[in-house]
């Protein structure tokens, strides 16, 4: 079965494969989130301060960021199965490693592990549905598969940090890491491979030429920067919302929730704006529009002192993301030439971990120093700034007609 064919556009092959590429997606999610509300309060029982928090969260953001764009150029050369494979197996490994860790520098280590992982699985599934997908439904089809990853994300802190409570940290990563293996089977046996693009293609592809016209390619470039301002602001959630949520009182169920309410609202509000990206005029007012609500939901965060406030603006800020991203999403896609797919989700991929490992290390220290509001304020003006540097480079491009109505 190949992704490519052309009877995999029809309406029940194509379904079927998106139905199974978002299975994955989102029991991977459920298993790598159960640990987000865990390890910074795991990293504090081990001694760690907020900086080292913010450390061992980058670590994994370095690897993944400066792994991505190489990994995505393998796998338009050698296909992508392999590496979802791979990647799928060191984040599980990474989950069990973590029951062993007794101190901060082991975790970090751990962590550079699970960064490899998430380069080598999370840009390469995304450009296997990119693949398949046609052309006409690229923003509803993102949409269904980040409903599924945020849908994970949004299970996974609840599940995580309820089963925190009751069996405390090491059983929490034991079966984090349970779902990946699981996932890893599921893929083994039932994933269509794809072809080898570049060495099935009348033309072989110089990695490093395309790398250059990327450079040239402003709605590209425009994409990769929105991406990086708002996973700027994304890796200020993820980090020091379980710090600064604690800090005001919050039990670490609680803060789970708040993690929840962010993924659920994400996740669902994906279909109804992946079919609406796809009928918009202009793609890129969308992403501006979703990053400055992204801007002011950050900025009630920094105010937040009671469970409600932090699940009002947590909830604020996942439908923010949910239109800021999935229009990026299927803007990328529309911009670069299929064959190079890869390279482009990876380049969009360095971009989010980037993001995120910049604020984890540079939010730590301020945090630290100045305190979480002044950090979490910080960020909503860099998000906001974002939006502006976004359009700057990304004029109307509008998305292709539609053709059907697979979903």
């Amino acid at each position: 079965m190949n992704p490519d064919d052309p009877s995999l556009k029809s309406t029940v092959a194509f379904v079927r494969l998106l139905f199974l590429c978002c299975i994955v997606c989102f029991f991977c999610y459920v298993g790598a989130y159960m640990r987000v509300p865990v390890v910074p309060l795991f990293a504090l029982s081990l001694g760690a301060d907020a900086f080292e928090v913010g450390l061992i969260n980058s670590s994994f953001l370095f690897m993944a960021a400066l792994l991505s764009l190489p990994l995505g150029i393998v796998s338009d050369r050698l296909g992508r199965k392999s590496l979802i494979l791979g990647g799928i197996l060191l984040t599980s490994l990474s989950s069990f490693l973590l029951c062993l860790c007794r101190n901060p520098m082991q975790m970090v280590l751990v962590y550079l592990l699970f960064g490899v992982g998430l380069a080598a699985f999370a840009p390469t599934l995304m450009s296997y549905v990119a693949d398949f997908a046609p052309a006409t439904h690229l923003g509803r089809s993102y949409g269904y598969y980040t409903m599924a990853l945020y849908g994970g994300m949004s299970l996974g802190p609840a599940l995580g940090g309820a089963l925190a409570e009751v069996t405390g940290y090491p059983a929490v990563f034991a079966i984090s890491g349970g779902f990946g293996f699981l996932m890893f089977c599921l893929v083994l046996v039932l994933l269509p491979r794809t072809p080898r693009t570049a060495a099935h293609s009348s033309r072989k592809l110089d990695s490093m030429a395309v790398a250059g016209t990327f450079l040239t390619n402003r709605p590209l470039l425009g994409c990769w920067m929105g991406t990086l301002g708002g996973c700027f602001g994304l890796g200020m959630f993820v980090t020091f919302v379980p710090l600064h949520a604690a800090e005001q009182g919050i039990s670490v169920a609680s803060i789970g929730l708040i993690f929840a309410s962010q993924s659920l609202f994400n996740a669902v509000a994906r279909i109804p704006f992946g079919h609406f990206t796809d009928r918009v005029k202009d793609r890129g007012a969308v992403v501006v529009f979703g990053l400055i609500g992204f801007s002011i939901a950050v900025s009630g965060i920094a105010f937040s002192t009671g469970i409600f406030h932090f699940i009002g603006f947590s909830i604020a800020l996942g439908i923010t993301m949910s239109l800021t991203f999935t229009a990026l999403g299927a803007l990328i896609s529309e911009v670069v030439p299929h064959d190079s797919r890869g390279l482009a989700m990876g380049g969009y991929s360095t971009c989010i971990y980037l993001g995120m490992m910049l604020s984890a290390v540079s939010m730590g220290a301020l945090a630290r120093d100045l305190g979480f509001k002044s950090a979490f304020l910080v960020t909503a003006g860099v998000i906001a700034l974002t939006g502006v540097v976004f359009r700057a480079f990304v004029t109307r491009i509008p998305p292709s007609p539609s053709a059907g109505n697979l979903l």
